[in-house]
């Protein structure tokens, strides 16, 4: 069964199913489960719950702020981990019109959820494959002028008019035509059939709102803009949507923010927390004063201890070196209370210091929230030596997945 197979199935037949009985200290029993995958909760360490109502309500919230812009939504790498299905199909049902994906695969999976969304491809055509975005109906975004050549040939012959972007690079130095190559292209414009629907860009350094480099593109792309005129103009990712109505044009792309991540870094984070992440504790034990815990003796206990072993690790994405070995260190929440993440995160397995809880609690099957309300994605991520990005993208496919809304 191909992926986007797998990922249809399992979103249809939970579609309409209620919600299964809520683990301890996990989700509001209020929520309804719109689908589910991965193995059953008994059957694995960990449970992922991703709220289909906040990611709304984060798109929502911006698409508010850049009015009268369209807001598109980016759900690249499985819509950032939260899956590309689910979200596609949430953010369809409430008005988004307009998605953004890295490869075609992804694509066509999101088709499935949107039918009749407008969707880009931001890494391009492969040699030859013009084709196959014809036929899923996906528009590419033309990133250099051998892929204009062969996209311009093929549509010629096979008279097709799906559209596609052309994105210029003004700054990042990564993927686009150079400023004097989409010079060169502004007056085919004034023909008939042109094919470009959206002219695009992307800020290096959004997230810094005060980086001179960020003015230097605006301005650069304003004067893009100017070649282009009447076709719709994209610039603002999550970050650059907060620097002002300079970025906004016609259609900003926001990605992290809609997951939970802060597109303002350095001050309070205004999207809603999305994914919740509750590993079991598979035993507590006592540690005497002295002793040490976990692979390369890396924590010792200062007094006599109780360690809660929590089967998650980093064969699940939760990184080996997020447990820091200094004075700060990551927590979990316990039973309510922050308790501190001690020694070295194994593949399987993470110890949790439990010693300041009532001596009857944690128990066996107990549930410690290691991402959720009270530790956000950006809270995590220094640990690990990772951005919001990375925490959300790197984790794995042994949890119990419940999407809920």
């Amino acid at each position: 069964m191909s992926m986007q197979d797998e990922t249809r199935t399992r979103a249809n037949e939970a579609r309409t199913a209620a919600a299964p009985a809520a683990a301890p200290g996990s989700v509001p029993v209020t929520t309804v489960a719109v689908a589910e995958a991965g193995p059953p909760v008994m059957e694995t360490g960990g449970v992922l719950t991703i709220d289909l109502s906040a990611i709304v309500a984060n798109w929502t919230d911006l698409a508010r702020r850049v009015a009268p812009a369209e807001c598109a939504a980016v759900v690249k790498a499985d819509a950032y981990g939260c899956g590309v299905f689910e979200v596609g199909t949430a953010l369809a049902r409430v008005g988004c019109k307009t998605f953004f994906v890295a490869h075609l695969a992804e694509a066509r999976t999101l088709r499935g959820a949107a039918p009749d969304a407008v969707i880009y491809v931001l890494n391009g055509i492969p040699p030859a494959g013009s084709a196959a975005f014809a036929d899923a109906r996906i528009r590419p975004v033309i990133g250099s002028m051998p892929e204009l050549v062969e996209w311009d040939a093929f549509c010629r012959v096979n008279a097709w008019t799906g559209g596609a972007a052309l994105h210029v690079d003004t700054g990042m130095n990564r993927l686009g035509l150079s400023v004097e190559e989409a010079t060169t292209l502004a007056g085919r414009i004034d023909g008939p059939g042109h094919g470009i629907t959206l002219v695009m860009s992307h800020l290096a350094c959004a997230d810094t709102p005060d980086h001179p480099h960020n003015e230097r593109q605006i301005q650069a792309f304003r004067e893009v803009r100017a070649l282009f005129r009447g076709i719709d103009a994209s610039l603002a990712n999550s970050s650059g949507i907060f620097l002002g109505p300079s970025t906004h044009c016609e259609l900003v792309r926001p990605g992290i923010a809609l997951y939970g991540g802060n597109p303002t870094p350095g001050a309070a984070n205004p999207m809603r927390p999305v994914v919740r992440l509750e590993g079991r504790v598979v035993q507590v034990r006592k540690v005497g004063k002295g002793d040490t815990v976990g692979y390369g003796a890396a924590w010792t206990a200062p007094r006599e201890s109780r360690i809660a072993i929590v089967a998650v690790g980093y064969g699940d994405g939760f990184l080996r070196a997020a447990a820091a070995l200094g004075k700060e260190r990551p927590h979990a929440v316990v039973v309510g209370k922050r308790c501190p993440i001690v020694g070295r995160i194994s593949m399987d397995l993470l110890a949790v210091d439990v010693t300041a809880l009532p001596e009857v609690s944690p128990r066996r099957g107990d549930w410690a929230t290691l991402l959720g309300d009270e530790i956000g994605v950006d809270a995590v991520a220094p640990f690990g030596g990772q951005i919001s990005y990375e925490v959300l993208t790197s984790l794995g496919r042994r949890y119990h997945r419940s999407w809920r809304s």
